[in-house]
């Protein structure tokens, strides 16, 4: 029966997606990708390049996403982007990714999809301390929250609707929303503990949309309207959640080591590292990557400190055949769960009370 475990792990890919966060790291899973590491630096300057003409109508899909509305359709600009969305580049080899890369000539509707997914880091950009900025992320559930028409309503990436209450983000509660005028849609990760929103990033704010902005843009332009914003990091009858924006730093040693060694007051799930140039786009995308703590030295290769959020836990091992028995080939969305789990948490820290679970019956699984 192992050597049976070995022959699958050794050629199954559980995902669609290059590189996805749904299944293990490649350099961990004890398997060889189907893909070469070098494609996904290949991968990077095209949807660079391809960011670059295309032409969404970002205006209307944020004003729909507020409203709520799917009725018009925005067919001549989506059918002006299809045309113009093939990237240059031989054919045979880029087949895949060129179709890849045209998905995003699309917009999705309703509320499924539209947030921005990262890929494991597998190959390690050359200019990862010049261009690329680091996001340091708690455990949780990731969120698209939009604040519109005097409510603020929370979705999960598969877009089921999880929770609706009022905040004071503009547009979020009745007293400060201007007769739908103004409206708010974030990038979020929710942590039920801390009763708290986390935020990774904005797409909107105050009806102003900015998914064809640099991240380095957006990151500065969700810092500053935070300090405008009171009230946001307390819960009060307006605001049921508290709304704390991320920190973000850049990506030299120093700063990485600072990252791992510091203290934080949630507890940390990964690091997100985000190409500073990219834009926002709904799906998964090779400008932003994803390290789970332990695994920071091994793949960028260097010396890390010796502290709580390094050492490697022994369930890492396991992630493998907990992706196997719990996970099904997908392709874009996927049902959510009714626990409105997102896409990394299965990989995140388990509880003790997990843990006892785990070691109690790792005996009894199932193998494949």
């Amino acid at each position: 029966m192992e050597d049976l475990t070995k022959a699958l792990s050794a050629s199954f890919s559980v995902s669609q997606d290059y590189n996805c966060t749904s299944a293990p790291h490649p350099r961990l899973a004890q398997y060889k990708s189907k893909y070469s590491v070098l494609e996904q630096g290949e991968r990077r300057r095209r949807f660079l390049d391809f960011q670059k003409t295309k032409r969404l109508n970002y205006v209307n899909h944020a004003r729909r996403l507020a409203a709520g509305d799917w009725t018009a359709g925005d067919i001549d600009d989506e059918e002006a982007a299809e045309a113009n969305a093939k990237p240059q580049g031989p054919q045979e080899d880029a087949e895949h990714e060129d179709m890849e890369i045209q998905q995003r000539a699309k917009l999705p509707k309703h509320y499924a999809n539209q947030l921005m997914l990262s890929e494991w880091l597998v190959e390690v950009p050359t200019e990862l301390e010049t261009d690329w900025l680091l996001v340091v992320c708690p455990v949780g559930k990731r969120s698209l929250v939009i604040a519109s028409k005097g409510s603020t309503a929370a979705y999960t990436k598969s877009g089921y609707c999880v929770n609706r209450f009022p905040s004071v983000l503009p547009g979020g509660n009745r007293h400060n929303s201007a007769i739908g005028k103004d409206y708010t849609i974030l990038d979020c990760i929710f942590s039920e503990v801390d009763r708290t929103y986390y935020i990774l990033d904005v797409m909107c704010w105050r009806g102003h949309p900015v998914y064809d902005c640099s991240t380095e843009f957006r990151f500065f332009w969700l810092r500053s309207k935070m300090e405008e914003e009171c009230g946001l990091s307390e819960i009060t009858k307006h605001n049921a959640f508290r709304f704390v924006s991320l920190q973000n730093t850049t990506c030299t040693k120093e700063s990485i080591w600072q990252a791992l060694s510091k203290e934080y007051t949630f507890s940390v799930d990964g690091f997100l590292f985000y190409h500073k140039e990219t834009h926002y786009t709904p799906g998964s995308t090779p400008l932003v990557a994803w390290l789970k703590p332990y695994m920071m030295g091994d793949i960028l290769g260097m010396e890390v400190p010796q502290c709580p959020l390094t050492h490697k836990p022994e369930y890492a091992q396991h992630q493998l055949q907990q992706i196997l028995t719990h996970k099904k080939v997908h392709s874009d969305v996927q049902p959510a769960e009714q626990n409105g789990q997102y896409e990394l948490e299965h990989l995140s820290t388990p509880s003790d009370k997990e843990t006892h679970s785990h070691q109690k019956q790792k005996d009894t699984r199932m193998e494949l």
